[in-house]
């Protein structure tokens, strides 16, 4: 009970309040990549474990490692029209930031066509709010708007937007501060094909190491279960491209 309380204590300071960095894996609900407005609904516990392979060397010759993160998410708030998620990260893979492998994030926001059919989602919320200062303190704060297009009765898929900003210490190209980005994502259920099978594309901007174009696609196994599996094309070049394969469960 006492570790749930830091948690959230520490998770909602993050909210309120606003390394070298490896590479940014962290898991608030997601598209590929970057957070999408999607948030858990209330007591919904999701559970998801990523792998990170590369691909080759880095551009320096270098062998990037594997890296793996253990994340849980839980719905916070009992309402339709307002959500909000709480949750952490485990991982491992980053070197000397394994000392400190535990990262927390969270997401506050408002479902598509709350206002009416024009309606956008929403979504406001930080990642990767790390425990050692200078380190793992990546706090990335983001705001995204979305919205599913459709032409009479064919969806044409829901096209995401949105802006982030990052520790400038922290977030960087080379030695220069690279902190800040655009945010874009689509992403369609291929309901020709099957409800089963999702697509998407999705980027987040910036030479940093959060900065990547991500392609892939999702099965749903059950209600509860699913895999994507996505190739990683970071803006730095010389980052070593990587797989995805994220299992996701939902209880």
């Amino acid at each position: 009970m006492r570790q749930v309380r830091y948690l959230s204590i520490v998770v909602i300071m993050g909210l309120l309040s606003s390394t070298l960095v490896e590479r940014g894996y962290a898991t608030p609900s997601t598209h590929i990549w970057a957070p999408s407005t999607d948030v858990q609904p209330y007591k919904k516990v999701h559970l998801t474990s990523d792998f990170y392979v590369p691909t080759e060397q880095n551009g320096d010759g270098s062998r990037a490692n594997t890296i793996t993160n253990l994340g849980l998410t839980l719905g916070v708030l009992p309402w339709k029209s307002v959500n909000a998620e709480l949750g952490f990260d485990v991982k491992s893979g980053g070197g000397g930031l394994d000392d400190w492998p535990v990262y927390f994030n969270a997401k506050i926001g408002t479902p598509e066509d709350l206002l009416g059919p024009w309606f956008p989602a929403l979504a406001v919320g930080i990642y990767d709010v790390g425990t050692k200062h200078n380190r793992t303190t990546n706090n990335v704060i983001y705001g995204k708007a979305a919205k599913t297009i459709k032409v009479k009765d064919l969806s044409l898929g829901r096209v995401s937007v949105g802006y982030f900003t990052g520790d400038p210490n922290l977030l960087i190209n080379g030695t220069k501060r690279d902190n800040d980005g655009l945010l874009f994502a689509w992403e369609r259920v291929m309901t020709e094909l099957s409800d089963k099978l999702w697509v998407a594309v999705d980027y987040q901007g910036s030479r940093s190491a959060y900065g990547a174009l991500n392609l892939g696609f999702s099965w749903k196994f059950s209600e509860n279960v699913s895999t994507i599996f996505a190739y990683d094309l970071y803006n730095d070049r010389d980052l070593a491209g990587t797989y995805t394969v994220q299992v996701d469960i939902d209880f």
